[in-house]
């Protein structure tokens, strides 16, 4: 107890300083209100966890201006009940992440918006749902906001379009169906985005003697000099299958434009049977250096950076690395002192320490602050990268406290929901919950 009144002011100011300077972190961090949706016009409502969605909704709005209509669009974390109701129409664009989850973008539109009592009568709709067939909840996210809004009392204006890891043909569809709400019947298909042609120039293994499959360093440089993208993005890379289309795959690019190439860390992925997978035997084994591929990088804004003057902590495991590389090279680039922490986890020590060289000189200028890995394979450790959290509970609070960001990359079974159960443990359920909203926790999982 204290009992010293000049001890009892100066607590009292500390904590009063603490106070204001936590309203300041959230205030700097939350996103300047959104212009409320424009009544008459065609709201275009998107949920992105990878970017197909925001380039969709750039092309459904470009729809309705070409046809001299008005559309704008909005992120789900800027939308409120009273946008939906004003609104000419509502266009979503909904991604679904892992087992039927919500992209984090969508985390106060599901809390606060997808509420029973909410009076949708008189609002049409149109919903693209995006998702991947592989997951048992295919849609799942795009399917629970079906149904919510005919339960909110919502018209629907044709049956839902669900796309399966980018079907060309259901895009088609989705667009089918904007012709005959703008009246354009001329408008002609959407072309995706063209792949350009990228030049294999190194293929390094990182983890020989690992007991994991091998994890390859690949860089490639595009035959046409075009070097353009930034920390967190995605590259889509089209890969041959045996019906002859193109399959597409998504890594995450682990460097700069500075470099003057994309570089990712790619793992062999093997079939049941032991067949190597489609995308990563081809880009392992099967493509020479020297060979080219079809490749695009596409804008990846949940996962784009803070500002230089933030501190990041930075979790993944496996070749989630890739992802995290990028940002901290980002870091380095732009000499930021503010400090960033790698948590990382791998399988051994002595052969899964990828990139360490790099690492350690980033330790040795200060760019990266703390480095502490888990190595689940080694008798002396046995950890999972969720560890670190539990065991430096103190440090991420305190870390949080100054305002640092949170990034994840790596696997979406295991590792994503072991650290999210971590840090809910370590901050608290609602706490992370307003990281989640005001853009202070990202993932890029997979």
């Amino acid at each position: 107890m204290i009992d010293d009144p000049v001890r009892l002011l100066w607590a009292a100011a500390t904590v009063v300083v603490w106070l204001a300077f936590t309203g300041w972190t959230v205030w700097r961090f939350r996103a300047k209100p959104a212009p409320a949706a424009q009544p008459g016009a065609t709201l275009i409502a998107v949920a992105s966890q990878t970017g197909f969605g925001d380039e969709l909704a750039g092309m459904t709005a470009r729809a309705f201006t070409d046809a001299g209509q008005t559309a704008q669009i909005k992120s789900f974390a800027e939308i409120e009940p009273a946008d939906l109701t004003t609104a000419a129409r509502v266009l979503f664009i909904a991604s679904t992440t892992g087992e039927g989850d919500a992209p984090d973008s969508a985390s106060g539109f599901v809390r606060e918006v997808m509420t029973e009592g909410v009076d949708l009568s008189g609002v049409r709709y149109g919903l693209l749902s995006l998702g991947d067939r592989t997951y048992a909840e295919f849609c799942g996210f795009g399917r629970a906001l079906d149904g919510w809004l005919k339960s909110a009392g919502a018209t629907a204006l044709f049956d839902t379009v669900e796309v399966d890891n980018g079907d060309a043909a259901a895009v088609r569809h989705w667009q089918g169906e904007l012709s005959r709400l703008t009246g354009s019947v001329a408008a002609p298909d959407w072309a995706p985005p063209a792949y350009g042609d990228w030049r294999l120039v190194e293929r390094r293994l990182l983890n020989p003697g690992s007991p994991g499959e091998g994890a390859w360093h690949l860089a490639f440089e595009p035959v046409d000099g075009a070097l353009q993208w930034v920390a967190g993005d995605i590259a889509e890379v089209g890969v041959p299958s045996p019906d002859g289309g193109l399959a597409h795959r998504e890594y995450s690019v682990a460097s700069l434009p500075s470099d003057g190439r994309a570089e990712f860390l790619i793992r062999l992925m093997k079939r049941p049977d032991g067949t190597p997978g489609l995308a990563s035997g081809w880009l392992t084994r099967t493509l020479n250096v020297g060979d080219i591929a079809p490749m695009r990088i596409r804008a990846n804004r949940a996962f784009h950076g803070p500002d230089a003057a933030t501190p990041m902590i930075l979790i993944g495991n496996g070749t989630g690395m890739a992802g995290l590389r990028s940002h901290l090279k980002a870091r380095a680039a732009q000499s930021s002192t503010a400090g960033a922490w790698l948590m990382f986890g791998e399988r051994t020590a002595a052969h899964d320490r990828f990139h360490d060289d790099e690492l350690q000189g980033w330790l040795a200028d200060g760019i990266l602050t703390r480095l502490d890995r888990t190595f689940s394979r080694d008798a002396g450790d046995g950890r999972y990268v969720q560890a670190v959290i539990e065991t430096e509970a103190e440090a991420i609070r305190d870390w949080v406290a100054r305002g640092a960001a949170i990034y994840v990359c790596g696997s979406l079974e295991g590792m994503t929901g072991g650290v999210n159960a971590a840090l809910e443990t370590v901050l608290g359920v609602e706490p992370l919950r307003d990281l989640v909203e005001n853009g202070r926790y990202r993932r890029d999982v997979y």
